[in-house]
Parts: structure tokens; sequence; C-alpha cells
């Protein structure tokens, strides 16, 4: 792994020096674009607009439209806007880590001390742990303020970005009927369900498979054979009663 940000984590009065390195990949295959006639590469380029030339990359700056004219903004007005959180992650105050909404989460990073043996780095780890708390924090990465939740998985401290809240759109343009009454039998068939599909949480059991399928279908058409495609079932209710098909969806496991 390679480090994407170098800085500090803020503690109270204490400063922990960290390096920052992404910790998710993505598991999609890397296709390419082609021309369909003869397969060769599709090139983009950065064009002038007045001139139709290319531009050399070291040329290209950033610019916000203002009224009619554009206000060029260096890396150094990034870091002037907010100097204090270029560098640090903050935490500002401790939060349960269960009173996170999942619709906020982002990306998450790892996190490796920048000297080893780091012992605020390792009490902040422990004291996380123990307290079962996140801390909540603001930095900036890549000329982006964020949001994040500092908190412990296994033996790293981990970053989490998170969205601020005006990113959450509201529900009111959502077509939702809160009249709709669920009757005490249905919410008890509803929750012996849950209950009986209910097991830990264990992600190793799960895989891509569509993009296992894609590779597979990919290796056999570089063989010449021609893919299979597979026609989706779809599964019949026996029943338009909501209570018969939750009695069923209770037989069918128990039989799985």
């Amino acid at each position: 792994m390679r480090s994407i940000w170098k800085g500090s984590i803020g503690f109270g009065l204490v400063s922990i020096p960290i390096k920052l390195y992404s910790a998710v990949e993505k598991s999609s295959l890397d296709l390419d674009m082609l021309d369909s006639r003869d397969h060769a590469h599709i090139k983009f380029q950065r064009v002038n607009e007045n001139t139709k030339k290319e531009v050399p990359y070291d040329k290209i700056v950033k610019g916000y439209k203002y009224d009619d004219d554009y206000v060029i903004v260096e890396d150094a007005d990034f870091e002037a806007a907010a100097p204090e959180k270029s560098k640090v992650i903050e935490i500002e105050n401790f939060v349960d880590i269960t009173s996170v909404n999942p619709m906020f989460y982002e990306t998450s990073y790892y996190t490796e001390p920048e000297t080893k043996n780091n012992k605020a780095y390792a009490l902040l780890l422990a004291a996380l742990k123990k307290s079962g708390k996140a801390g909540l924090a603001r930095f900036v990465l890549r000329s982006t303020e964020s949001m994040c939740i500092v908190h412990p998985v296994d033996s790293a401290i981990v970053v989490t970005r998170i969205r601020f809240e005006q990113q959450i759109r509201d529900q009111s343009e959502l077509k939702l009927d809160d009249k709709v009454e669920v009757s005490k039998k249905e919410l008890d068939m509803g929750l012996a369900l849950i209950n009986q599909y209910a097991e830990p949480l264990d992600l190793s059991k799960y895989k891509d498979e569509y993009h296992n399928e894609l590779l597979k279908l990919i290796e056999a058409k570089a063989k010449g054979k021609r893919p299979t495609i597979k026609k989706l079932k779809s599964k019949a209710a026996k029943s338009d009663d909501l209570y018969d098909q939750l009695m069923s969806s209770l037989q069918v496991k128990k039989g799985a």
C-alpha cells in the first residue's frame, strides 16, 4: 500500500503523526474504451476550446466562475482556506459509533503511526475499543473538507469519511404512504421471519459473484465460445395475502 496523506490525529493536547492509506479497493474489471471497427484505444485529450489544440497538463489550472470571468484557485489558496485542517484530523468530540446512520458512510482509510511503538496511538486505539466510542472530526483531503469518524478496527485506527447532513436528501419528495396499517398478526409474522433469518454477520461468506461470472464469460469469449445467457426465474407468490406470503416464507426457510 502507498500512503495518500500525511498529517496527524489531534486528540486533546496529544498529536499523533500518521500516514493514511486507502482501506478499500475496487473489484470491478478494468475495461478499456475501444473503436468497434479496429479495436484501437480511445484517447481523451485536454483541448483548448478556443485554439482547438491540446493543453499540456502542467498548463492546466483550476478556476471558479465568478460573474463573467474566472478566478484561478491555486494549491496555496486551498491551504489558506483552512490551514489548521489541511494536515490535522482534529477530534472535536466522541460519539457512540452505533449512532452514526449508515447513510452517512463514504469510504475508509487505515492509519499508521509515523513512528514504531507509538504509545499515544496505542492509547487512543485501546480507549476507543474500551469505550465503544468513535471520534468525530473534520479534515481536508484532496482540497475537500470532509467529516469523518475515527474508530478502531482490529489493530488499526480507521478514519471513515462521512457525509455532511446537507448532503442527505430529504424524504419529502418521495411518494410514501404513512397511513398503511399493519395488523399485529402480520407484524408478529414479520418479526418471526426476521428472527429465523438472523445470524451473526460474516461477510467472508459473500463474494462478488457478478465480477467472477463476468470474468468467466470474458475468458470463454477469448477462446471463441459463445456466452450462455441465463434467464431470470421469477418466484410466483401462491397468494396475494401478506400473511400467507410470510407464512410460506417461514416454511421455505425451515426446509432449506
